[in-house]
C-alpha cells in the first residue's frame, strides 16, 4: 500500500479561525489537486493559542469543525491536525481530528501531555487515553507537540501495530533541533513511519520552527520543509517498509516489558 500525503505548513492568525480556514482550504486544494490521499496540518492551525479567545469561545467551535468536515468532502480527501474544541465534559481541549474523505470524523485524540511553559495546562484539559484508528494505509495513531517528548506513548502505538502516527505540533524555533531529533528517534526506535507537521510564523515572543517532515521507518528523511516558510511539501510512502524493517531488526520480539514494569513499580 502506498499513500501520498501533503503536509500544509502555516503561520496560524491568533484567535481568527475563518481567516486561518481561509488559508488552508487552498492548501487543501492544492493537496488534493497533486493527488494526495491525505494532507496534514500543524496544532491549534484554527485559532492559535490566544489564551482570551480561546477562554471565551471553546464551546463555539462547532462550526470550524462543521466547515472543516465540509472541505474534506468536497476534495475528496483526508485531512488532520489540532484545533480547538471541547470534551463530553463542556471542557476546553487540543484535539487532534481526522476527517475522512466523505466528510465524517474517523478519529479523535485529546492532546495528552499539556505544555506548561507557555500556560497550556492553565487554560486546556488534557487527554486521557491513546487513539489508533484503521484508515485504507494502516493503523495510524494521533499525538501532539509536547507528547513528542514522552516516548512511552509512541511506544504503546507501535505495541498495539501501528504503522503511522500523525503529529500536529507547534514546535518553536530555538528548539528545531530537538524536534528534527525526537521525530526521527520516534520512528527509528518504534519502526513506523512518523508524519510530523510544524508551524511557521510568530505568536507572541515564540518563533515556530517549521521543518515538517515525513521519516521513514528507517529514520531517513523523505521530505522536510524549510523553517520559515508556508507552503505545501508533499511525500509519497510505501507502507510495505514498515513490515520490512520489523524483520530487519525485530525490536518487538525482543521487548520484555516485565523488566520495564519492574523498575517503575519500585521507584513509583
Amino acid at each position: 500500500m502506498r499513500l501520498k500525503v501533503s503536509l500544509a505548513q502555516i503561520d496560524i492568525i491568533s484567535g481568527k479561525p475563518e481567516a486561518n480556514l481561509k488559508k488552508a482550504e487552498g492548501l487543501i486544494a492544492e493537496a488534493a489537486s497533486r493527488g494526495s490521499s491525505l494532507v496534514c496540518l500543524p496544532e491549534m492551525w484554527t485559532t492559535g493559542f490566544e489564551w482570551t479567545y480561546i477562554d471565551s469561545n471553546y464551546s463555539l467551535q462547532g462550526p470550524v469543525i462543521e466547515a472543516i468536515s465540509e472541505m474534506a468532502n468536497r476534495y475528496k480527501i483526508f485531512i488532520n491536525g489540532s484545533l480547538l474544541t471541547k470534551n463530553q465534559q463542556d471542557r476546553p481541549t487540543n484535539t487532534s481530528i481526522l476527517f475522512g474523505p466523505s466528510g465524517d470524523i474517523l478519529a479523535t485524540f485529546d492532546k495528552v501531555h499539556l505544555f506548561p511553559l507557555i500556560g497550556e495546562d492553565l487554560h486546556l484539559t488534557p487527554g486521557s487515553s491513546l487513539t489508533l484508528v484503521d484508515t485504507l494505509w494502516g493503523p495510524t495513531g494521533l499525538a501532539i507537540c509536547y507528547d513528542l517528548r514522552f516516548p512511552e506513548l509512541f511506544r504503546a502505538y507501535g505495541v498495539a501495530g501501528a504503522k503511522v502516527v500523525l503529529l500536529s505540533a507547534a514546535f518553536p524555533h530555538s528548539r528545531v533541533q530537538h524536534w528534527q531529533t525526537l521525530i526521527r528517534a520516534r520512528a527509528i526506535e518504534n519502526e513506523y513511519f512518523m508524519i510530523a507537521t510544524n508551524r511557521v510564523g510568530k505568536e507572541g515572543d515564540t518563533v515556530f520552527g517549521g521543518s515538517s517532515a515525513v521519516i521513514d521507518p528507517w529514520g531517513e528523511v523523505i521530505i522536510e520543509g524549510k523553517v520559515d516558510e508556508e507552503g505545501l511539501i508533499d511525500a509519497e510512502i510505501d507502507l510495505a517498509m514498515v513490515d520490512e524493517v520489523r524483520l530487519r531488526i525485530p525490536v518487538y520480539k525482543a521487548r520484555r516489558p516485565e523488566v520495564y514494569g519492574y523498575i517503575w513499580t519500585q521507584m513509583s
